[in-house]
């Protein structure tokens, strides 16, 4: 390559939910600057809670996202259950794990068909896959849809559920309810096989990383609603201590914040492969026999790879809404009783796209004084430019078009939810 300097920007990522753009500086054969550049106005949804009563939490939050409103109402319910030392268990604990379940198959599903997939195969977007693969698209939104039912069938509707609350939920499904939906989730476990199958016969960039992962840990299962927080580095904490040891910092081309390692001020992965590595136990042995059969080992380090990934986390959800569905047995009441103290709650969730983390301060009357939220993306934005740093030093003899491509399809690994990242800006008001 002659000695000179190019820059690459993309002003609109495509395929991803949200606002943002990528800039790329090539200077003399080597990257100098590499930027996710997310420039979609903050919604200061932290402000927006204080003052609100703690009950109000779930509804509120839950406006963050539409294809994830349920990680944030879980993350909300369990920091106000943690704040006022509530247990929830029993049959109640299991209907949110398949609230959660839902929300994973659809988020993922619609990820790995509409944004991600057309990468693989060389399609602008899903629309134009669609003309040679109709099958398979038409595949993935009855999946998608599926799991829209779940959360429609435990939450009262699949965008922004109603009937989550602390405690517990405002109703919940008879045994029968639950014995007639069976035969809609077993379709999807169908359909959720045939995802694997497909998604792990594409070709995949030889790329990797030694990623510091960080996921929940939990002691019996595949994490959703609870664990503790671990990495694959000897981190081992409850949400309680996620201050400790991570860190929210301003960069200049993003109106969202970074979240760092506190320690060294290094990256960290969150999301399907950090669950996969920490939690490769967990699954199932049939779920854990086919991926070694898509080629995966217990960790992938394979940020492209996170297709198949997804793909095996529809299969689990689908595998564990039918678990939850089979031994179901009907709750003597639909909530426990909660009563506000003065305390900071805290917890953390997996959403479909990593690490969800809470932290309230309530009042003793139950006011919301202070409200703390970080998203998946946030903490993986500053992962996601050290994937480019790396990625684009490979095709840097490239010409244009091919180092952009590799670039956005870098972006998309990740799933970006870049509404959800820019929320938490802190907002302060000067009254004079």
């Amino acid at each position: 390559m002659s000695k000179k300097t190019k820059t690459i920007k993309v002003n609109y990522l495509a395929r991803v939910e949200g606002e943002g753009a990528m800039f790329l500086k090539i200077k003399d054969g080597k990257v100098e600057d590499v930027q996710l550049k997310i420039f979609e106005p903050p919604r200061f949804f932290e402000g927006l809670l204080r003052g609100r009563k703690f009950d109000e939490a779930p509804d509120i939050t839950a406006r963050i996202c539409g294809i994830c409103p349920v990680a944030y109402q879980m993350s909300a319910v369990h920091a106000m259950e943690n704040a006022f030392g509530v247990s929830v268990g029993g049959s109640l604990r299991e209907l949110r794990r398949l609230l959660y379940c839902g929300e994973w198959i659809s988020s993922h599903t619609l990820h790995i068909y509409m944004l991600h997939a057309p990468d693989f195969l060389g399609y602008e977007s899903a629309i134009h896959m669609a003309k040679d693969h109709p099958a398979e698209v038409e595949r993935g939104l009855h999946l998608k849809k599926i799991g829209d039912e779940i959360m429609s069938f435990i939450g009262g509707r699949e965008i922004h559920p109603i009937n989550v609350k602390v405690g517990g939920f405002f109703k919940t499904p008879t045994k029968k309810e639950m014995h007639d939906f069976r035969a809609t989730v077993e379709k999807a476990r169908d359909m959720a096989e045939e995802t694997v199958n497909w998604t792990s016969g594409f070709n995949f960039p030889d790329f990797e990383q030694d990623y510091t992962f960080v996921a929940l840990k939990h002691a019996d299962e595949y994490p959703m609603n609870e664990g503790r927080i671990a990495s694959n580095k000897g981190l081992d904490i409850t949400a309680a201590s996620y201050d400790d040891y991570f860190e929210e910092i301003h960069v200049k081309h993003s109106n969202a914040l970074h979240c760092v390692m506190k320690a060294d001020g290094s990256s960290y992965h969150v999301g399907p492969m950090a669950r996969y590595a920490l939690n490769f136990d967990r699954l199932p042995a049939n779920i854990q026999k086919k991926a070694k059969e898509c080629g995966l080992g217990k960790v992938c380090n394979n940020p492209f790879k996170s297709i198949i990934v997804r793909s095996l986390e529809v299969l689990y959800a689908c595998e564990e809404a039918l678990r939850i569905i089979d031994n179901y047995s009907e709750p003597e009441a639909p909530f426990v009783e909660v009563q506000a103290i003065a305390a900071v709650g805290y917890a953390a969730t997996e959403a479909p796209r990593g690490i969800l983390y809470h932290r309230y301060e309530i009042s003793e009357n139950g006011d919301i004084l202070d409200a703390d939220i970080i998203p998946p993306t946030s903490q993986n934005q500053k992962m996601i430019e050290d994937d480019l740093w790396k990625l684009v030093t490979q095709y840097i003899d490239q010409p244009d078009e091919v180092i952009k491509w590799h670039a956005e399809q870098a972006i998309r690994n990740y799933d970006p939810c870049i509404s959800c990242a820019t929320h938490f800006l802190k907002l302060d008001v000067e009254r004079l």
